[in-house]
């Protein structure tokens, strides 16, 4: 097929779309030649991204809309069933059909065993082909919830359009691509782009075989230091890969350059201490001295002002149902040092950030000294009363005892936490906002809490708590 002949099915595709659905059998008479339909419908399935169409299950081929998409989000129980299947499939295609026992079982479990050592190490993993399955294993349900979790937060903010091109960087055996196209659904048109080196890039490719045909996918099998996109990306994704970079900040900076002017790149780490801490790190190298502004949820509240504090901070969602590739792996577990649960991963915890280039940020509200406080001046007020402004950082940090949470307003070389020893109806909003809600504190007592080498923002019966709207 000559590019003469492409260019007039594009031609008659952008006419037609303005009337009736697209239907190629119609097209081809149109066309000198007469190609094939089939040709017809190749050349509108490549070229449906740039002209906006989503192909339809009777094979004609509609314009997508033009609103933003809103799919309904209402959280993550399990993996999808038509994944775990997919996953199962690819086991027993490597592994045969008694995959999680006998030799092949012991080899994935000391794989996972050896997976989260090095981890705990806070050493690099290795990819082979086992490696990729046991990490896909343990792995892959998880990071499926938590990428839904943080996308979910954009489409609700209205920062995706139906038409989205993703870049997936560090894109691993495909538990964030999974979750992102699940999200989106087949009412948006998804351009995406993995950049994976490793073999987990071949167990990427086998779950990403039955997306649906408003998706077109790409898998670059080379480093992020060496990609060179074509194009500028919607959403660019880094998960769960920047603890294992050696230079992460310049790799965010870089990325950061590859966003379209409106786009948004999330960082997504796991929610222990090292990783989360280092993505805060990260960010503040990147937006605080560098080209990109924190969309949230470390929104800096006052202007010129940049975080020194340690701030660990990370959401938890409810954990999803165990899949049941894992719970045939760890029912197949036996020895001594074998302890039930041990190849199930089912948390879901996180940190997250979302940079952008564009200066927009999910929170307009902004500090001003007449009103509120600076936790950057804690010293100052320390056994004081006071007005703050705080953004709610984690769930209750504590198993029994006073409710604890992680505030922060972007300005803190210290840590503070907002303590609550009286619950009323006045600070109900405390327990009730959501990780990244903007809280207004009014009559709090600052006091310094030495054993913790931190600031407690204490909220008794004299003080107000109420969510500020974004």
């Amino acid at each position: 097929m000559n590019d003469e002949t492409r260019d007039s099915i594009r031609s008659n595709a952008k006419y037609l779309r303005q009337v009736r659905p697209i239907d190629p059998e119609e097209i081809c008479e149109y066309v000198d030649g007469r190609p094939h339909p089939a040709v017809v419908r190749r050349v509108l399935r490549e070229e449906a991204f740039d002209l906006g169409l989503v192909e339809r299950e009777d094979g004609t081929f509609e314009p997508i809309g033009d609103e933003p998409p809103s799919p309904a989000f209402e959280g993550v129980d399990a993996l999808p069933a038509e994944h775990v299947r997919r996953l199962e499939d690819l086991l027993v295609e490597r592994e045969g059909v008694g995959w999680p026992d006998g030799e092949s079982g012991d080899r994935l479990r000391d794989r996972i065993r050896a997976i989260k050592e090095r981890y705990l190490r806070q050493q690099p993993v290795e990819y082979d082909d086992l490696t990729a399955l046991a990490y896909a294993i343990y792995h892959l349900p998880d990071y499926y919830a938590v990428t839904q979790y943080v996308i979910a937060d954009l489409l609700s903010d209205g920062l995706l359009d139906r038409r989205i091109r993703v870049l997936d960087v560090g894109a691993g055996v495909g538990g964030p691509a999974l979750g992102l196209l699940d999200l989106l659904g087949e009412e948006c048109l998804v351009d995406y782009h993995a950049v994976e080196p490793s073999a987990a890039a071949d167990v990427l490719e086998a779950m990403l075989e039955t997306t649906p045909p408003s998706v077109q996918t790409t898998i670059h099998r080379t480093t992020v230091e060496s990609f060179e996109p074509d194009d500028q990306f919607d959403l660019v994704v880094c998960a769960n890969v920047l603890n294992e970079l050696d230079e992460p900040a310049s790799v965010v900076e870089g990325a950061l350059d590859w966003l379209a002017p409106a786009g948004s790149l999330a960082a997504i780490e796991p929610a222990d201490r090292n990783t989360a801490i280092g993505l805060r790190e990260i960010e503040r190298a990147v937006a605080d001295d560098g080209p990109a502004t924190v969309y949230g949820p470390t929104v800096r509240l006052w202007a010129h002002e940049s975080p020194t504090g340690e701030s660990w901070s990370f959401d938890v969602r409810p954990d999803i149902d165990v899949p049941p590739f894992q719970r045939r792996l760890d029912e197949g577990a036996s020895g001594p040092d074998h302890q039930p649960g041990e190849f199930v991963n089912v948390d879901v915890q996180y940190a997250y950030s979302i940079l952008r280039t564009d200066g927009r940020t999910a929170i307009d509200a902004r500090g001003n000294r007449s009103q509120v406080a600076k936790m950057a001046e804690a010293d100052s007020y320390v056994t004081d009363r006071i007005n703050l402004l705080g953004v709610k950082l984690s769930g209750d940090l504590t198993e029994a005892g006073n409710p604890l949470y992680l505030i922060s307003d972007g300005s803190q070389s210290t840590d503070h936490f907002a303590v609550l020893t009286e619950a009323s109806i006045l600070n109900e909003d405390l327990r009730d906002a959501d990780y990244g809600d903007l809280l207004l504190f009014e009559n709090a007592l600052v006091l310094w809490n030495d054993d913790e080498g931190a600031y407690n923002v204490v909220v008794d019966g004299e003080t107000v708590v109420d969510r500020v709207p974004a």
